[in-house]
């Protein structure tokens, strides 16, 4: 199982580009991981941000962030809520679990029987 991540928030920022310098294309976006298998979806609590320029199409890593740039991420990262962490069955746990209670009964009426 890969994680997966998906997208809480997106921020435009007013700071300029570290790569190209302008004043617009700054966005700082919050994501949050999700676990999908056979049996379950669950919303973790891991999150993550990144930056990114729309104007020359890079990603800003934290090594090019000037004191600017990390003053405002920090405010935005305080001030965001992600999601709560969540645990859902699919139909097929469903299943195997009536599946799993059907068989104990079985067995211990069985077992009583004898």
């Amino acid at each position: 199982m890969t994680p997966q991540y998906f997208t809480l928030s997106v921020v435009k920022l007013k700071n300029n580009c570290p790569e190209c310098f302008s004043n617009e294309g700054l966005e700082l976006s919050f994501e949050q991981e999700f676990i999908e298998s056979k049996l379950y979806k669950s919303i973790t609590n891991k999150t993550r941000h990144q930056i990114r320029c729309t104007n020359c199409n890079t990603k800003i890593f934290p090594v090019r962030w000037n004191d600017d740039i990390e003053r405002v991420v920090n405010y935005h990262y305080k001030t965001f809520t992600p999601k709560a962490a969540s645990l859902k069955l699919k139909r097929s746990a469903w299943f195997f679990f009536i599946i799993l209670l059907t068989a104990i009964v079985v067995v211990s009426f069985f077992a009583m029987n004898l």
